[in-house]
């Protein structure tokens, strides 16, 4: 679908990974149709989010808390086919069942005042002020609120060492990782100490002539379940960063490395001895200050993401510490930005509980601040004009 001219919704709503789709059910169920009041644009090209993109051999056994869309389980599926068409299929069929009429693939360019003025730091205080323009690759939005959930997955985060362009071996990051095939017989390096980390290296190590596993900080892992109450003292030591206007740390961070069966015997064959972050790379590998060095023909960056919320820099979130300050989901700088799946709702257990309620805090906003019919008609010949 093209769009010459600026489309009027009440709701844009930007991603359709879990938070996303989370948060359109939850419009939906207080009254919103879909593709009449609120538009939901994703710009990958088929339903699943980030899980899409996902290594062919992380099958959906290995798939470390996957939490159902609210409305639908994911019953049924093979344990052992990939997790990236279990998951595909069941955000397909999700969209399907509720008929969210997801548009893609639509890439959002920038979100901005309708105006066009540069809003200050009490921009969209009162939402008389003016609607957002989201301008997209299919034409423009008008939106008097925006829940934003573009999650990390376009944001890879590559660390920077002395000597990266000199090493004559390969590097890549964990997000183009397609199986352990690529680096057989290889001597590989492995840096990062999240479950990404830990999968793609325990896969690594059955086929290279060696692995080095690298890490920051000593990593943590958690024996035992990990219960509600675990669960909510994590989310709190992330939500209280955004809360001061800090970059968010994933909750995965904070939660510990999950002790599996594949785990325990990767860490008794010795495949998961850790060694301190090296200093630099080499042309033939990485060294140490204190002179040790490790020969390799790959080094496979397992850094994580940063959250991939360019697009919202002409409204001027954030703040001088890096991040958003967030009340909830709502930005506090503008209450008609929502962020979902950013921060304490990275989780997929957070983005239910948080689409619900950038569902429920817009709904309150856009029924205590109607715009008279005038008012919309003058708006909407301001940007014709």
């Amino acid at each position: 679908m093209n769009y010459t001219g600026v489309r009027e919704v009440e709701v844009v709503v930007i991603g359709a990974g879990q938070a996303g789709l989370a948060a359109a059910f939850h419009l939906r169920r207080v009254g919103y149709v879909p593709d009449r009041d609120f538009v939901v644009l994703d710009h990958s090209p088929r339903p699943g989010g980030a899980w899409q993109f996902r290594w062919p051999t992380l099958t959906f056994d290995k798939v470390h808390g996957m939490h159902a869309l609210p409305g639908m389980e994911l019953t049924g599926a093979d344990p052992l086919r990939p997790s990236s068409e279990v998951i595909g299929a069941y955000f397909e069929r999700y969209e399907r069942t509720f008929g969210l009429r997801v548009h893609r693939p639509v890439s959002v360019t920038a979100v901005r005042e309708g105006g066009g003025e540069s809003p200050g730091p009490d921009a969209g205080k009162a939402l008389g002020g003016g609607r957002l323009l989201v301008e997209t690759s299919e034409g423009d939005y008008a939106g008097r609120a925006l829940i934003n959930a573009t999650g990390t997955w376009d944001r890879p985060f590559w660390p920077r060492f002395p000597g990266q362009e000199s090493f004559g071996g390969r590097q890549l990051h964990s997000s183009r990782y397609q199986g352990p095939e690529e680096f057989r017989g290889a001597r590989v390096v492995v840096v990062g100490g999240g479950t990404s980390a830990v999968q793609q290296l325990t896969e690594i190590a059955r086929v290279a002539a060696a692995t080095t596993w690298v890490t920051r900080r000593p990593p943590v892992f958690r024996e035992g379940p990990f219960g509600a109450e675990q669960g909510r003292a994590a989310v709190a030591l992330v939500e209280e960063r955004v809360r001061q206007g800090l970059p968010p740390q994933s909750v995965v961070s904070v939660t510990g490395l999950p002790m599996t069966e594949a785990v325990r015997r990767a860490r008794e064959s010795g495949v998961l001895e850790r060694l301190p972050l090296f200093a630099r790379l080499t042309p033939t590998g990485v060294s140490w200050e204190d002179g040790r060095t490790v020969e390799a023909d790959a080094v496979l960056y397992a850094t994580g993401f940063r959250p991939a919320i360019d697009h919202l820099a002409p409204l001027r979130l954030r703040e001088p510490g890096g991040g958003i300050r967030m009340d909830g989901t709502r930005a506090q700088r503008d209450p008609r930005i929502h962020l979902v799946g950013y921060g304490p709702s990275a989780s997929t257990i957070g983005a239910h509980r948080a689409g619900r309620a950038a569902a429920a805090g817009i709904g309150r906003l856009l029924a205590a601040t109607e715009q008279p019919a005038e008012e919309e008609r003058e708006w909407a010949g301001s940007l014709a004009s």
